[in-house]
């Protein structure tokens, strides 16, 4: 395994920083390397590693939705209101709608197989949105009108919104029906990580107030948390509670950020160094998980499906924002920023075809071919276009 781990982090950091030079996404670079390396091409990582790869994910995942609390702006969140709310369902129910209306024609499913098919493609990836929206509030783009802690929140609510459609959808085809009950878990269970994330930050920065350590130590706590946190939501899930354990990291964060804001600036000084090792690892894992023949097996109808299906997203995040302060170039690059796709795709790609539904093996491959296209397109897009389309921030 160590050897492993090895290969990862030099193939993945030599790949990222040669597309970093070429301008690209260094995480296209990751990507690569984890094809190359996993067990779809060379083969070279240990079957153990991979066994586990889904937990060393959302131990990435975790690092950066920490930082992602412990720097969010909550006034400037207050600010932009109406659209926060929107952009957290709006556009993956477009998306879903864009698949139920293509699909059919395109890949000759049905209605209910094609809506099932927009569940899968359409969360926005945290791991791809988060870092960039952090890098644009330290840089003081788009801060005027809090676009990127808008994105920031609005993606992590739409990922719980859309795993929840992705349950009724796949029930349906199985031959199940639909409760209005089922629609209901989603603001319960964005209610319910809310008060636990912020339950358990006021805790932590009541006991680190009176307890002296250095702030590794509480990173690790920190982080010990967070796992605790998306545990929990496992076990209340097969209780029939639901709770978004990735909202409650978030919430734990930001209450650290609202309650001791000294302690979370060095806290998120250490989980940014953390994320160096935590950004290889997950988009590599990522890249290794990928079997890209069944990316070439859906063929150039499915590479239209995913497209078509982002211009109805991208419809849905303009409506979003409609009617608000934001300028033509600000609510276009929200739209893009609302594009990638990688880790929900990863985790739940192949839940169709574990259920032995007739469009699993279809669904598994738009869940790849998705990541393969919108990750890396996504992340330029938002890379290159923020300096042009974003306002900086107002000097004062």
């Amino acid at each position: 395994m160590l050897t492993s781990l090895a290969l990862i982090f030099l193939l993945g950091l030599s790949l990222g920083g040669l597309c970093a030079r070429l301008h690209l996404p260094p995480l296209l670079g990751m990507v690569v390397a984890g094809l190359v390396l996993g067990p779809h091409a060379l083969g070279l990582l240990d079957p153990t590693l991979l066994s586990i790869s889904a937990a060393l994910r959302q131990l990435a995942l975790v690092v950066i939705l920490l930082r992602a609390g412990l720097a969010l702006d909550l006034p400037s969140l207050r600010r932009v209101g109406r659209p926060a709310v929107l952009l957290c369902f709006v556009p993956a129910c477009f998306e879903i709608l864009g698949c139920i209306v293509l699909a059919p024609p395109l890949l000759g499913v049905t209605r209910v197989e094609a809506a099932v098919l927009g569940s899968v493609l359409a969360a926005v990836s945290p791991a791809v949105v988060v870092p960039r929206m952090l890098s644009l509030m330290e840089r003081g783009l788009g801060t005027r009108h809090a676009i990127p802690q808008m994105v920031l929140a609005a993606s992590s609510v739409d990922d719980v919104f859309v795993i929840v459609m992705l349950t009724v959808t796949t029930g349906l085809a199985a031959g199940g029906s639909f409760t209005p009950l089922t629609l209901f878990q989603v603001p319960v269970s964005i209610l319910l990580g809310l008060l636990a994330g912020a339950a358990v930050g006021l805790a932590f920065v009541r006991f680190f107030r009176a307890v002296h350590v250095r702030d590794s130590a509480k990173v690790l706590v920190l982080l010990s948390l967070g796992f605790l946190l998306l545990e929990a939501e496992t076990r209340l899930k097969a209780i029939g509670l639901p709770l978004s354990g990735m909202l409650g990291i978030m919430a734990m964060g930001l209450a650290t950020f609202r309650l001791y804001p000294e302690l979370a600036a060095r806290l998120s000084a250490k989980l940014s160094r953390l994320w160096v090792a935590a950004e290889v690892l997950l988009f590599t894992l990522v890249g290794a998980a990928a079997d890209p023949g069944y990316a070439l097996a859906a063929g150039a109808a499915a590479v239209a499906l995913i497209f078509g299906a982002l211009t109805f997203r991208m419809a849905g995040v303009g409506l979003s924002v409609a009617g608000t302060p934001l300028t033509a170039r600000e609510r276009l690059f929200t739209a893009i920023a609302y594009t990638p796709k990688a880790t929900v795709q990863a985790a739940v790609g192949g839940v169709p075809l574990a259920m032995g539904l007739a469009c699993g093996n279809l669904a598994l491959a738009l869940a790849v071919l998705s990541i393969l296209l919108t990750a890396p397109i996504g992340a330029f897009a938002i890379d290159q276009t923020a300096p042009w389309l974003l306002a900086p921030r107002e000097k004062t």
